[in-house]
This record gives structure tokens, sequence and C-alpha cells, in this order.
């Protein structure tokens, strides 16, 4: 599956929230161009949305919906 899709670089991070460690496939190039200014939805868009949080903030996709809960879930 990886050489299919080309996302060969692992990126491991570790929620700064829950402490919970999570692989990201990614591709090299891709991953430069985020690191180099451009936004990572148009450097890396086959990512999902909790994918791309975990790698900007930390923070992973639980943790994130637990702060920042949508306004339908409060009530």
């Amino acid at each position: 599956m990886v050489a299919a899709t080309g996302r060969n670089t692992a990126v491991v991070s570790r929620c700064i929230k829950c402490g919970d460690s999570q692989t990201v496939l990614v591709k090299k190039m891709d991953l430069r161009a985020w690191k180099h200014g451009e936004y990572i939805q148009n450097a890396m868009p086959y990512l999902t949305v909790d994918e791309r949080e975990l790698l900007i903030s930390g923070t992973c996709g639980p943790c994130f919906d637990n702060m920042f809960p949508d306004e339908d879930e409060e009530n």
C-alpha cells in the first residue's frame, strides 16, 4: 500500500493532551513543502483532518473534539 500511494515517510507524533503516539505516513516532498511554509491542507490533502491537526498542534482527534465540542453536542 505504501508503494502505491508514495507515502513513504513516517512522522511519529505524540498527543500533548493524552500522550498517545500515532504514526502518519506522508510523501517526503509534501512534508518538505509544509515545513517550508505551504499550508498543510495544500501540501498533504490526502491526510484526514485529524492527522493534519496532530501534525499542526500535537493534539489527536479525540482530544481536540473534547476541547472543542460541536455546539450540537453541548445541548
